[in-house]
């Protein structure tokens, strides 16, 4: 199993920002649709249930996730 990575998650949540701030749902959603590992999704239910406005938001709950591999 690899870590999860920014680029990773980046690529599993980049729709849930179409249409404004995503939830945590949203970016649920949005990592199922894509086939999301499950080590993906159990990152973003770490999150806590709020709106995130970009994906800048992210990364400072997720400070410990590494950019790339």
């Amino acid at each position: 199993m690899h870590d999860v990575t920014r680029i990773e998650l980046l690529d599993h949540v980049r729709t849930a920002f179409d249409d404004g701030p995503a939830s945590r749902n949203a970016l649920l959603a949005a990592a199922a649709a894509s086939n999301a590992r499950p080590e993906v999704i159990a990152l973003l239910n770490r999150l806590p249930e709020r709106d995130f406005r970009q994906v800048r938001d992210l990364w400072e709950e997720m400070a410990d996730v590494p950019v790339g591999a």
